[in-house]
């Protein structure tokens, strides 16, 4: 985590969401509707809890699609992190963190777009969604993750296809 205090940054988890076709899930966060900003879903990890079973329920969470649409075929090794920028400092999580460290997961969705809904989770976090192809990710992130988003799509780039 390049020497930074794991206590100062939230543990959470980050999907990178497949299709059959190689393309990535992305949604815009309901909470920021005026900015043209997507991410990946990504949430939190409850206090013991797995982070595969975060992910799993992230997923479930933000995208609303059912476990059995959801085959985890990659994980990052070390968790990434990011910091807040300063205007969002002590504004999130109560202000008890700096940033987030990530565990980063590449799940392939084997589902169809009928089996995602934004809305099974009251409340919604995301109020629209597309697939995209991973080399658009860094540049439709907000500016402090792209470089998490950068190392991701590097990390999975070769296994986003199904083989």
């Amino acid at each position: 985590m390049n020497e930074r205090n794991p206590t100062e940054y939230r543990p959470c988890v980050g999907i990178m969401l497949v299709n059959s076709e190689g393309k990535v899930f992305v949604g815009k966060r309901i909470d920021n509707r005026e900015g043209d900003w997507w991410q990946m879903p990504q949430g939190g990890v409850d206090e013991g809890e797995d982070v595969e079973a975060a992910a799993i329920r992230e997923a479930g969470e933000e995208v609303g699609v059912r476990p059995e649409h959801l085959e985890i075929i990659g994980q990052l090794p070390d968790e990434l992190c990011y910091d807040l920028p300063p205007e969002l400092h002590g504004k999130l999580w109560g202000g008890r963190y700096k940033g987030q460290r990530q565990t980063w997961f590449l799940v392939r969705f084997t589902g169809t777009d009928a089996d995602i809904d934004l809305d099974a989770h009251d409340p919604p976090e995301l109020c629209e969604w597309k697939w995209v192809d991973a080399e658009q990710l860094p540049d439709i992130i907000v500016p402090f993750k792209r470089p998490v988003y950068e190392a991701v799509v590097s990390a999975f780039r070769d296994k986003l296809v199904a083989p």
